[in-house]
């Protein structure tokens, strides 16, 4: 009897165990490791997107994050670092105006930012908030809601973000974002194409934005397939180099 009780006792909580809900910050820390992106920490990455060259060099807790443009005779070499924002034109440094230089360092580090999904999502400034479970084109996802604090959240700590993670390899798949800057607007990413480069995944995605401003940030994967988004362009990275760094 008590034998019989005993393996009850045994199989009751593994079933709890198996059952029981991971928390946001569980499933971005399984997202992280599932995508090699804990590498980046201590990388040097390089790739092409629409025309200019970024690089990234981060180990140890410093970065520095580069874009080169090339307009008409001009080379323009950027620098988004520890130590803040530099611009060279042919090799001579610029000074720009700071409303100028907010924008540059802004665009600068969102598509750094990007690359390298969902690394980042640890730093200190990040909010975690579960959603409800969803299930989109057949698979099931979990939902997470990205905020920032005001403290070191930067310029755009007003930025919602949110992110459907694989339940079964806990990849991002989606994620839909809602920014404040230039009139605002919402975005939602779908992926088109992956690749791991030594280890670390890259994602190409279709850009949509929603086709009625009312569509909320949190309804957003049931208008995508409801077909209420309108898709504005793909976001596509060329030429992926990584570099890992002891």
């Amino acid at each position: 009897m008590f034998k019989n009780l005993l393996l009850f006792f045994l199989i009751f909580v593994s079933c709890t165990d198996t059952k029981k809900e991971l928390t946001a910050q569980e499933i971005v820390d399984k997202s992280i490791k599932a995508s090699g992106v804990d590498a980046v920490a201590n990388a040097e990455i390089s790739f092409q997107f629409r025309n200019r060259i970024y690089v990234a060099n981060r180990k140890n807790g410093t970065f520095q994050l580069y874009r080169n443009t090339l307009k008409d005779s001009l080379e323009i070499s950027e620098v988004l670092s520890n130590k803040g924002y530099e611009r060279f034109v042919n090799g001579t440094p610029t000074f720009v105006v700071d409303s100028m230089a907010s924008r540059y360092k802004n665009s600068i580090n969102s598509v750094h930012y990007f690359s390298v999904l969902p690394y980042g999502l640890n730093d200190k400034a990040v909010k975690k908030r579960l959603l409800p479970s969803v299930t989109i084109n057949g698979e099931e996802y979990h939902k997470i809601e990205i905020t920032f604090s005001k403290d070191d959240g930067g310029e755009d700590y007003n930025d919602v973000f949110i992110y459907w993670i694989g339940k079964n390899d806990f990849l991002v798949d989606y994620l839909a974002y809602e920014y404040k800057t230039n009139g605002g607007g919402k975005r939602f990413r779908v992926l088109k194409e992956q690749c791991v480069k030594n280890g670390i995944r890259f994602v190409d995605y279709h850009n949509y934005k929603p086709k009625e401003k009312s569509i909320a940030l949190i309804d957003i994967d049931k208008a995508f397939e409801n077909d209420n988004l309108l898709k504005i362009s793909e976001i596509i990275l060329e030429d992926i180099r990584v570099k890992l760094l002891n």
